[in-house]
């Protein structure tokens, strides 16, 4: 779309058509209030097909052969990916000196963590879990892995090329820009051996059958993704994620998130620092 050209409108009725099949397939959902939003920003994806009207998106995504990686296009242009490095840090703080040392406790046995960063939009949070593990020195010569998934394709690809600009460091210390970062161009590269313990891959929340395919983990970052859901989606995203966690297993939110009126599946920790919730170890049969 160029400047000047005629702004295509997007009926209420267009609006709640693909309101309501974004939701279906993703959870994400859009209040009647982001009508404008939403026509501001998939204007451009109008454009780019060449189509009149949203109508004609509409049928172009429900009906074509493209209609899906259209639908991921229309994601990723529609969600917001603002993170950066040490994110929330006052949790963090509470992840690296009291779950971690949980962790390697009751996992000694096996030797092997799994963590998975859920919406790990361009990969700071997957990699900011990967520096904290490595500091903590309680896993060396373990088997850890860490897993950022996400529905945009865009920020995944960003996440794995590992570069970036001042703006995801504005909560990185110096000691830790300059220990797990090398200056790349404009910005700055994480470190190797920070970056093989990180895997990125593209997944749906409410896709059940793809989030098996994981495996099961010891802990789930899952913050500041459940608000763009409805409550419905919720409950499905929930289910899934308990699933995925080994028993004794942590979930970490948000922390404007809880899963008040959501689940009792869940036991509430109370850390120094912070509320998480964990998933019920196995009780010995009586």
């Amino acid at each position: 779309m160029r400047i000047g050209d005629p702004v295509v409108q997007l009926s209420v009725e267009r609006f709640r058509l693909l309101r309501d099949m974004i939701n279906e397939r993703y959870g994400i959902f859009f209040g009647d209030d982001t009508r404008y939003l939403v026509q501001s920003r998939l204007g451009e994806r109008l454009a780019h097909l060449s189509l009149p009207t949203f109508e004609d998106y509409y049928y172009y995504i429900r009906y074509s052969a493209d209609g899906q990686t259209e639908l991921e296009e229309a994601i990723d242009v529609l969600t917001t990916n603002e993170t950066y490095f040490f994110r929330e840090e006052y949790q963090l703080h509470s992840f690296s000196r009291q779950i971690l040392p949980e962790l390697a406790r009751n996992l000694r046995g096996r030797r092997k963590l799994m963590i998975w960063s859920a919406g790990c939009s361009s990969g700071e949070e997957a990699y900011t879990i990967a520096v904290l593990v490595r500091d903590s020195g309680l896993f060396a010569d373990w088997d850890v892995r860490i897993f950022g998934s996400d529905v945009s394709r865009r920020v995944l690809a960003k996440a794995r090329r590992g570069v970036y600009r001042a703006s995801s460091f504005r909560a990185t210390s110096e000691a830790q820009l300059t220990r797990h970062f090398t200056k790349a161009g404009e910005g700055f590269a994480i470190n190797d051996d920070i970056r093989s313990l990180c895997h990125f891959g593209h997944l749906n929340l409410l896709d059940e059958d793809r989030i098996a395919l994981l495996g099961k983990v010891d802990v789930v970052f899952c913050r500041n993704v459940l608000i763009y859901f409805d409550k419905k989606s919720k409950l499905r995203t929930i289910s899934s994620l308990y699933e995925r966690l080994n028993p004794g297993g942590f979930l970490l939110l948000g922390h404007t998130e809880s899963l008040l009126n959501l689940s009792t599946a869940f036991e509430l920790v109370h850390l120094s620092d912070d509320l998480v919730y964990r998933k019920p170890e196995v009780l010995d049969a009586q």
